[in-house]
């Protein structure tokens, strides 16, 4: 496992009131299997960035944006890597930046897939849908740990099979 320290402290700081200033450091390399997919989904006119967190919000988010970009619609979507596109400026990014719609799939109203793109083209335009929204839960529960893997799947896909309305 390689170890990096790649930022001092003070590399991130309050810019203003409502924004942010987070220094990150450029990508040296690449992934050619990245580059290649997004090649061969530059066509599809609907990017799907999602909540990547790993709390049971973000993991039924997750979930959704999979089954509706693989299994339900993956003529129309691309399935975005939100950190490949928040952190350098290739494949990912390009995917975003020129699909015709972009639809964020969060978790919860902290939004932060939405933000990170926001932050990172400016004028994106992004229709911004809270998941955790549109299933029944038990809200007082935030773990993975919390629920049957096959429940939050379930959620997952009752999520995606209401994506495609939109599309």
């Amino acid at each position: 496992m390689k170890k990096t320290t790649c930022c001092e402290p003070a590399m991130m700081f309050e810019a203003d009131a409502e924004h942010e200033i987070i220094m990150i450091e450029k990508a040296k390399g690449s992934c050619k299997l990245c580059e290649d997919y997004a090649e061969r989904q530059s066509d599809k006119p609907v990017a799907v960035i999602c909540c990547e967190g790993a709390c049971l919000r973000g993991e039924v988010a997750r979930q959704a944006a999979n089954i509706l970009c693989h299994e339900l619609a993956p003529e129309k979507t691309v399935r975005i890597c939100l950190g490949g596109a928040f952190t350098k400026n290739t494949g990912q990014r390009g995917l975003v930046r020129d699909a015709g719609r972009v639809l964020a799939l969060e978790g919860c109203p902290v939004y932060c897939a939405s933000r990170m793109m926001a932050g990172t083209i400016p004028g994106l335009q992004t229709e911004v849908i809270n998941v955790s929204k549109l299933y029944e839960f038990d809200r007082s529960l935030f773990g993975i740990e919390e629920m049957p893997a096959d429940e939050i799947r379930a959620h997952g896909r009752s999520v995606a099979e209401k994506m495609i309305s939109l599309l």
